[in-house]
């Protein structure tokens, strides 16, 4: 069973050996890594949409020596906490599929019949995405247009990606949660200090949304030590810092051969109306 229906008539979308097709007869092939591609060329604001392949290599390069465990933890938990024997879960913005596949993992080991897809507008990121994990769907979509039927969501989690709250009530089942991850105050503190002359902490606030009702928030916070300069380069390659440094704080940095940084993280659960 697949979780994606046809972004031009919204019809169910079946998973073929090389395409997707639906019923009225529109068709997109898989990717040779297991992806596919729904993102219309209409809406799409460029040729190569999402992150890059550098912002792509340099994540999965500081993820997979798993310095972010402590997140994808505590998401795994919040997953089992908030689902069923036979859940629908989808990840929005999903990247290189670190996280998606800790959840995935955790739910599978828990013994829940799982049914979970993830998308991003990265083609780039998608790949690695697809050849990490086999058993999830992936495909390259606009959280803005999922291309996801109305209430077919039991878990909906969003990782540091745009958030297209009034999508998000659509694709999510009555009572079902909707998990979103942002920075907390002091997350990466000692980078920004080295960055700039003048830091300022992240905001944290509490938002309400329509539709949706507050289970909790859970905070995340650990200290990590970088031992290289090729892992602090890596973690500061994928964060929006890259584009926006002064040329004399990106040289700070990569005068460092080690350092010790703060990851911090507010996890918003949220259970829709």
């Amino acid at each position: 069973m697949s979780l994606f229906c046809c972004p031009i008539c919204g019809g169910p979308l079946e998973r073929g050996p090389s395409a997707y097709s639906c019923p009225a007869g529109h068709s997109f092939d898989l990717a040779r890594e297991g992806y596919v591609h729904l993102l219309p060329a209409n809406r799409m604001h460029s040729k190569m949409p999402g992150d890059d392949k550098g912002m792509a290599a340099a994540r999965a390069a500081f993820l997979s020596k798993d310095y972010y465990a402590p997140l994808r933890d505590a998401l795994c938990s919040i997953a089992l906490a908030n689902t069923g024997p036979a859940p629908s879960v989808l990840d929005t913005g999903c990247g290189e599929g670190y996280y998606t596949s800790g959840v995935y993992r955790a739910l599978v080991r828990a013994g829940r019949s799982v049914t979970m897809a993830g998308t991003d507008i990265s083609k780039a990121i998608l790949r690695r995405a697809a050849k990490r994990e086999k058993d999830v769907e992936f495909a390259v979509a606009s959280s803005y247009h999922l291309p996801v039927a109305d209430g077919a969501v039991d878990l909906l989690v969003n990782c540091f990606s745009p958030l297209a709250i009034e999508e998000f009530r659509r694709v999510l089942s009555p009572g079902g949660a909707f998990v979103y991850v942002v920075p907390s105050e002091k997350h990466l503190w000692e980078l920004k200090q080295v960055l700039y002359d003048r830091p300022y902490p992240n905001q944290v606030k509490q938002t309400p949304y329509p539709g949706f009702s507050y289970r909790e928030i859970r905070h995340v916070e650990s200290v990590i030590h970088l031992p290289c300069q090729e892992d602090i380069h890596a973690l500061f390659q994928m964060t929006p810092y890259y584009w926006k440094t002064p040329r004399s704080g990106a040289e700070r940095l990569a005068a460092l051969t080690a350092l010790d940084v703060t990851i911090s993280f507010d996890i918003h659960v949220f259970c829709r109306d």
